[in-house]
C-alpha cells in the first residue's frame, strides 16, 4: 500500500487551477490550455509522448522497469457559459467558463504526476496521463483512442469533482456510474393548411403532441422498475403564423440509460411510437439520433482496490448514486478495464451553472488519491502477472 501526501505542493495546484479557470478554452480549441499543461509538465522533468493531438497532451511517468502500464485521464475543456461566481479568477473570456470543473481535474492530476515523478524510479510500471480535449462533445475520448494512447494499457482511471459531496469524501462504486446520453431529433411530415380549414391539411403540429405525449409512456411500460431511463423532449419547433396550418413540425430531446440493453430497447420504442403515430394521423415523422457516449460501467475489482487505497488515505468513501449525465470516460471503458470516481468538492451549484465552483482544499487530496492508486494498481496488476506466469509454468 502507498500513501502520498500532496500538501507539499497545494499552493502550487491552486495556482495552476486559477490560471486554467482564467483562461477557459472550448472543445477542440484548446491550444493554450495545451501548452500550459506542457509547460508545467517539462518543468517538472516528466516526458511528453507525441500521438499527434492539435489539443490535449498525452505523458508518462515510470516505465524504465518493464510492467503494466495504467493511464489517468483528465479532462480540459470549457463550456460556453458566461460566468457569474463574481471570484478574483473568474474567466477573462467573455461567454466561456470552467462550469464543469475541468480546471480542477487538469490541475489534481498533474499533481498526480508531480509525486509519482518523485517517487518514478520505485514505480513497478509505467502510468501515462491523457489530458484529454473535447469531452463536453463527447469526441474526445475517441480521438485519444484512435491515435493509439490506450495501446498497452491494462487499466484506466478517471474521475469528476461532485459539488453535492463534501471534501475528503470519495463516491467509489462498481457497476453504472455515469449514463448513456443520446440526443434525438424528430420530423414530422403533413400537409398544410389555412387554419379555419384544417380538414383540407394534415396537422403536423397535432401529431407532434400526440407523439410526445406517446412517448411519455415508454419508460414506464417498457423498463424494469429495477431498472432506469429518462426520455425528455426538450424543444419543439412549428408554424409560421397564427392562422396557417404547417406543414413540418420538429421537436428534440434526449435519452439517458445506464444499462445497454435497455438503451437499445427505448430507442426502439421510441422509433415505433413516432412512426406508429405519425401513420395514425396520416403523416409521416424520420428519428434522427445523436449518438452520445455510452453509460460508464465500473470493474468490480478497480472499486473494490480504489476503495481499499481511499480508506488508508483517510477518506471518506460512500456508494454514490449514478448520475444520469453522460461523460466520455466510458469509451476507455470499453477498451480497457478501470473506475470512475466523483471526488467531493463541496460547490454551491451542479455542473454546468453559472455560478459553479468548488473548493480547492479537495485539490491536494484527488492528487493523492490517485498517486497512491496508480502505485497500487501497477503492484496488482504486476502480482496478477507473476502469478499468472507461475501458474502457467505449473501447467507446462
Amino acid at each position: 500500500m502507498s500513501e502520498f501526501s500532496a500538501a507539499s505542493i497545494e499552493q502550487q495546484l491552486v495556482a495552476i487551477r486559477r490560471q486554467l479557470h482564467e483562461h477557459p478554452e472550448l472543445s477542440h480549441e484548446e491550444y493554450e490550455t495545451t501548452e500550459a499543461i506542457r509547460g508545467w509538465l517539462t518543468e517538472a522533468g516528466i516526458r511528453i509522448k507525441d500521438y499527434g493531438l492539435k489539443t490535449g497532451v498525452i505523458a508518462e511517468v515510470g516505465g524504465r522497469n518493464e510492467g503494466p502500464i495504467i493511464a489517468i485521464r483528465a479532462d480540459i475543456d470549457a463550456l460556453p457559459i458566461q460566468e457569474e461566481t463574481g471570484l478574483s479568477f473568474a474567466s477573462k473570456i467573455p461567454g466561456k467558463m470552467h462550469a464543469c470543473g475541468h480546471d480542477f481535474h487538469t490541475a489534481a492530476i498533474l499533481g498526480t504526476a508531480f509525486l509519482l515523478k518523485e517517487q518514478e524510479q520505485a514505480l513497478q510500471g509505467t502510468v501515462r496521463f491523457l489530458f484529454q480535449p473535447a469531452e463536453e462533445k463527447a469526441k474526445g475520448a475517441k480521438q485519444l483512442i484512435a491515435s493509439g494512447a490506450l495501446e498497452g494499457v491494462s487499466a484506466v482511471f478517471g474521475m469528476h469533482n461532485k459539488p453535492d459531496l463534501p471534501v475528503g469524501t470519495i463516491g467509489i462504486k462498481e457497476g453504472p456510474i455515469m449514463a448513456a446520453a443520446d440526443g434525438f431529433v424528430v420530423e414530422v411530415a403533413g400537409r398544410g393548411s389555412h387554419a379555419a380549414v384544417p380538414e383540407a391539411g394534415l396537422d403536423p403540429i397535432v401529431t407532434a403532441a400526440h407523439m410526445i405525449t406517446a412517448l411519455q409512456s415508454i419508460v414506464s411500460r417498457n423498463v424494469s422498475a429495477l431498472d432506469s431511463a429518462v426520455v425528455s423532449v426538450t424543444r419543439l419547433h412549428a408554424g409560421t403564423a397564427w392562422n396557417i396550418i404547417s406543414d413540418k413540425a420538429v421537436f428534440d430531446g434526449t435519452l439517458r440509460t445506464f444499462d445497454e440493453h435497455v438503451r437499445t430497447t427505448v430507442r426502439t420504442r421510441l422509433e415505433q411510437v413516432v412512426n406508429g403515430v405519425a401513420a395514425a394521423f396520416g403523416t409521416t415523422a424520420q428519428v434522427k439520433w445523436i449518438e452520445g457516449p455510452p453509460p460508464v460501467v465500473n470493474d468490480q475489482k478497480w472499486a473494490d482496490q480504489a476503495t481499499v487505497t481511499a480508506e488508508a488515505l483517510g477518506l471518506t468513501v460512500v456508494q454514490p448514486l449514478p448520475s444520469p449525465a453522460g461523460e466520455d470516460f466510458s469509451f476507455y471503458l470499453k477498451e480497457a478495464e478501470g473506475l470512475f470516481v466523483f471526488l467531493g468538492t463541496a460547490g454551491p451549484e451542479e455542473w454546468h451553472h453559472p455560478a459553479f465552483d468548488l473548493d480547492e482544499k479537495a485539490l491536494p487530496i484527488a492528487a493523492s488519491f490517485f498517486a497512491s492508486l496508480a502505485t497500487d494498481a501497477l503492484r496488482k496488476l504486476a502480482d496478477d502477472r507473476l502469478r499468472g506466469g507461475r501458474q502457467h509454468s505449473e501447467i507446462v
